[in-house]
């Protein structure tokens, strides 16, 4: 449980930091970013016993978790609050629990009382700036990273038991991560300019920071904690960077909010969240 804190609290002072990066193109961010985890998790990579098949399906699992969900996320920030950004994250469970279902063959009605609760308490949110195609726009990144990063995970725990016994999560990361840093640089060879990317000296350390720290040790370090919990433990710490980090940016980072509207829809969209996870019992 230590080590789920420790991540969470990492986590939530990391959305106050990416807005910092704030004047820098945000594709180059994802894609340095990502590099920077690649570095990390490099030195674990053992692919003995890895089909091309598994290599393939594991490399489009990291292009979308990873790398088309960071170059969405990382480009949100110039249309949102950081404290924003950190709220809209709350639907990636509820995505988790919808793309689940889909596979499964499992609707059921209350995903849909799920998804209309997340919608309210989204619209309570944005309504002030329902005129404001950024901010809308802003959400609308935010959704789309979550759905890729959701649908990243429901992929991985069906490749996972596909994968040899021998294999574990830190031996087989590179493979996601480095088609991940692939997918955010062909990207960003359309929107880039990397003659006059010049991050300061501080960007420079937020960037290694948010790489090394922030998506490198701390995925490991989630990982290790997640094998020393039980379930309801873990989905408990899997939100808990939410309001962690809607605080953070708030306290520390000195972000502007309308409290009342906050608890309103960030209470919405969290009993949507909840609606999306209860099981009845049998």
């Amino acid at each position: 449980m230590i080590l789920l804190l420790l991540v969470s609290l990492v986590w939530a002072f990391s959305f106050g930091l990416v807005k910092r990066l704030g004047g820098l193109d945000p594709t180059a961010v994802a894609t340095l970013r990502l590099a920077i985890s690649l570095v990390v998790f490099a030195p674990f990579f053992r692919p003995r016993g890895l089909t091309a098949f598994h290599v393939l399906r594991l490399a489009l699992i990291g292009a979308v978790q990873f790398g088309i969900m960071y170059i969405l996320y990382q480009r949100s920030y110039a249309h949102l609050h950081a404290y924003e950004v950190a709220l809209f994250t709350i639907t990636t469970p509820l995505f988790v629990a919808l793309i689940d279902a889909v596979f499964a063959r499992a609707w059921k009605t209350r995903y849909a009382v799920a998804a209309l609760l997340s919608i309210a308490g989204a619209g309570v949110l944005v309504w002030h700036s329902i005129g404001d195609s950024a901010i809308i726009g802003g959400v609308l990144l935010v959704q789309l990273a979550n759905l890729c990063f959701a649908a990243g995970q429901v992929a991985w725990t069906y490749e996972r038991t596909r994968l040899p016994a021998n294999i574990t999560d830190a031996s087989v990361f590179a493979i996601p991560f480095a088609a991940a840093v692939l997918t955010a640089f062909a990207c960003s060879l359309g929107t880039t300019n990397w003659a006059g990317f010049a991050p300061r000296s501080q960007q420079w350390l937020t960037l290694v920071y948010l790489g090394a720290v922030a998506s490198g040790i701390c995925f490991f370090l989630w990982n290790k904690g997640a094998t020393q919990v039980n379930a309801g433990v873990l989905a408990a710490f899997n939100n808990a960077k939410i309001p962690l980090g809607v605080a953070v940016s708030i306290l520390v980072f000195r972000e502007k909010a309308d409290m009342g509207r906050l608890l309103l829809g960030g209470g919405l969209m969290a009993l949507g969240v909840w609606a999306a996870g209860t099981r009845k019992k049998s």
